[in-house]
């Protein structure tokens, strides 16, 4: 039978079981009908847990995770993002200067070295979020992805060390050839910056196991700054994974989901021998928090899309 590898997104996480248990949840609830029961249809699952690498310990409180409130969940996602990243940390002070600005709206103060990317800014608010959350949640996210694309020297716990980027291809390697032994269909489910992760894995690493299908929710692989460092590998003509990835890649995001806003749509940056072959999705996630993972879990497109690449 078919097996879905799942990878999540920034923030502090439940514990792996317990993060995998609330996925596959999120699938099987929700209308009738539309519902996807992976234990019901045989589908087996895991988890690419990385959340350890740079966060100090699992989230506790697992029913935050699971809240179908639209404040609380957004407030749950804030209240669980680990330390942001000042300009002057970076690696590249120019590279994360210029994305910050784009995704915080920023002024061009933020370009001053020593500038934290938490202040706060007087600036016209492009999604119905409150500013002061949507900003937080954006400069964790600034931190995560940097420290991945730039393979930082990371300490998320006294007498743990890692490379993060190092680290974590090894986790999504060692998750991927253990999916393969499980079934056919192999689908790589992957949210957030688990898209970058997951792209970067299938595109960049020799060694990574082939899959069947790739499909990535709300998704920040559309940004120049982020495309930028998926090179070597990645080019706008040539840039889909097709000696790892056999079928195909569906990519389903919401307009006003502050992750994937910036470029939502892929198809005309991942092409295969200069054709557009990703297929793009819009989502309508409703409510306030439309980069919620339960949000487009609900979602009908997604669902649709992940019975029929699961043959199930």
């Amino acid at each position: 039978m078919a097996h879905v590898t799942m990878i999540h997104g920034i923030g502090q996480k439940p514990e792996e079981a317990a993060l995998l248990g609330i996925w596959r949840r999120a699938l099987a609830g929700g209308p009738q009908g539309t519902r996807i029961d992976l234990g019901a249809k045989g589908v087996s699952s895991s988890m690419v847990y990385w959340a350890d690498v740079l966060y100090p310990a699992p989230d506790p409180n697992v029913a935050a995770h699971e809240s179908t409130d639209d404040l609380e969940a957004l407030e749950s996602d804030v209240d669980h993002i680990g330390q942001t990243i000042t300009v002057d940390e970076a690696a590249d002070p120019e590279w994360l200067a210029r994305l910050a600005g784009r995704l915080l709206l920023q002024d061009p103060a933020l370009d001053e070295p020593g500038d934290s990317l938490n202040s706060t800014s007087d600036v016209e608010e492009r999604f119905p979020l409150p500013w002061a959350l949507k900003q937080r949640f954006l400069a964790a996210f600034l931190r995560d992805v940097h420290h991945y694309l730039f393979n930082v020297s990371w300490t998320p716990r006294p007498g743990e060390t890692y490379r993060v980027q190092q680290e974590i291809r090894r986790r999504f390697l060692e998750k991927i050839a253990a999916g393969a032994e499980k079934g056919r269909p192999h689908v790589v489910l992957s949210h957030s910056m688990g898209t970058v992760i997951a792209y970067d894995c299938l595109m960049r690493v020799p060694d990574c196991p082939g899959v069947d299908a790739l499909v990535t929710l709300g998704s920040p692989l559309g940004i120049d700054e982020v495309q930028d460092k998926l090179t070597p590998g990645w080019t706008r003509l040539d840039g889909f994974p097709s000696q790892k990835v056999g079928g195909e890649w569906v990519n389903i995001y919401d307009r006003l989901d502050v992750v994937a806003a910036l470029d939502p749509v892929l198809a005309n940056d991942f092409r295969r021998g200069g054709l557009e072959v990703v297929r793009d999705i819009h989502e309508h996630n409703n409510g306030l928090w439309r980069h919620s993972l339960r949000k487009y879990f609900e979602g009908p497109m997604l669902r649709t899309e992940l019975k029929s690449l699961l043959r199930i």
